[in-house]
């Protein structure tokens, strides 16, 4: 995680040129997937993601390395890595994007939102614009943002064999907690 620390940090100032507006920061957020099929579940947590929230402006970035997923068995998280992920090429995934409607937000007021980000999605070196559903909640004056969507592998061309197609959902659903911080 080290090496990659230098490269988040970069991206997040890149990403949300903010001096001084409010922004709030994490790099323990959480990202988790799961797929279900008959054949076997395969479930998987990532804490080390980093992410910036600018709540005035909506803007919104994340970027987790591949390899910090941890998985239940050895052998699927070393799957997952060399031969689906390829996370030795292509080492981490990023959201950049806002919040379509931060005006309810932009008061700091304590409370939960439910919100959309719009972006683009990086994954495995390919790059999607989305729309995902969430939720920020303030409380305090600080922000938690949570959202739930699916992510298809063949949107970011990771092959799935078809010796263990069955096993792998063709839809994974993704879940994000980012719990932030004033920076």
């Amino acid at each position: 995680m080290r090496k990659g620390l230098p490269v988040i940090i970069a991206f997040f100032f890149i990403v949300l040129k903010t001096s001084a507006q409010p922004l709030f920061m994490t790099r323990h957020g959480q990202v988790s997937f799961f797929s279900k099929t008959p054949m076997e579940n395969i479930d998987a947590v990532n804490n080390e993601v980093s992410s910036a929230f600018n709540q005035q402006t909506g803007e919104l970035g994340f970027a987790l390395l591949i390899k910090s997923f941890h998985f239940e068995r050895a052998l699927m998280e070393q799957h997952f890595n060399e031969n689906y992920l390829e996370s030795d090429q292509i080492p981490k995934a990023t959201f950049k994007g806002k919040i379509a409607d931060i005006r309810a937000l932009s008061t700091g007021k304590d409370g939960s939102y439910p919100v959309v980000a719009e972006g683009d999605l990086t994954i495995h070196g390919v790059t999607q614009k989305v729309k995902i559903p969430g939720t920020v909640v303030i409380a305090g004056g600080l922000p938690r943002v949570t959202a739930k969507f699916q992510v298809s592998p063949k949107d970011y061309n990771i092959k799935i064999p078809s010796l263990v197609a069955d096993k792998i959902s063709s839809a994974i659903a993704v879940t994000v907690d980012c719990r932030y911080g004033k920076k």
